[in-house]
């Protein structure tokens, strides 16, 4: 008897954690989540979101979750410091709802104006679009930029090579 509750206790647990579809996984040592949880988790921790664009044939985008996402001082202060969104570029199972409406993975990619894999869209703590940037970035390079993300650095007018001769200070 009380293995068939812990048996009926798990399976809903696990059903319960399919259905709320918050986790998208760890990719290269980050925690990812899925869009609508992500954004409802920035909001509740006003912090700033990255969105990796994706898809399963990419081969950039898997040198990107090698060689960039599983550096553990990256996935340390990307989970710190933003809330990390993985999005399947060519799905469209999936709705995903942003500022109102509601989108698909495909819509979604093509409103952000992604045009080629992998991109990362950069939204500020309110969730409106920062920028997006294509192509492979290595960690040397996406690690301050993070940090030019999240001092703000950006608000100010100053451009990211501006804020690496400034020795990461805005």
């Amino acid at each position: 008897m009380k293995i068939r509750i812990a048996a009926s206790v798990l399976i809903l647990t696990a059903l319960l954690a399919i259905g709320c579809g918050k986790k998208e996984g760890t990719v290269g040592g980050s925690e990812w989540v899925t869009f609508d949880a992500g954004m409802a988790q920035a909001a509740r921790e006003e912090k700033p979101v990255v969105i990796d664009f994706y898809t399963s044939w990419c081969r950039w985008c898997k040198v990107m979750d090698e060689k960039t996402f599983s550096r553990t001082h990256v996935s340390k202060y990307l989970s710190e410091n933003f809330v990390a969104i993985r999005i399947d570029s060519e799905s469209r199972k999936v709705k995903l709802n942003y500022k109102g409406k509601t989108y698909t993975p495909v819509e979604l990619t093509r409103f952000f104006g992604v045009r080629g894999y992998p991109s990362l869209a950069y939204l500020d703590r309110n969730g409106d679009l920062i920028t997006v940037v294509p192509g492979y970035v290595p960690p040397e390079r996406f690690l301050p930029f993070l940090r030019y993300i999240n001092k703000g650095c950006y608000k100010q007018e100053m451009t990211f090579e501006e804020f690496l001769k400034r020795n990461e200070e805005c």
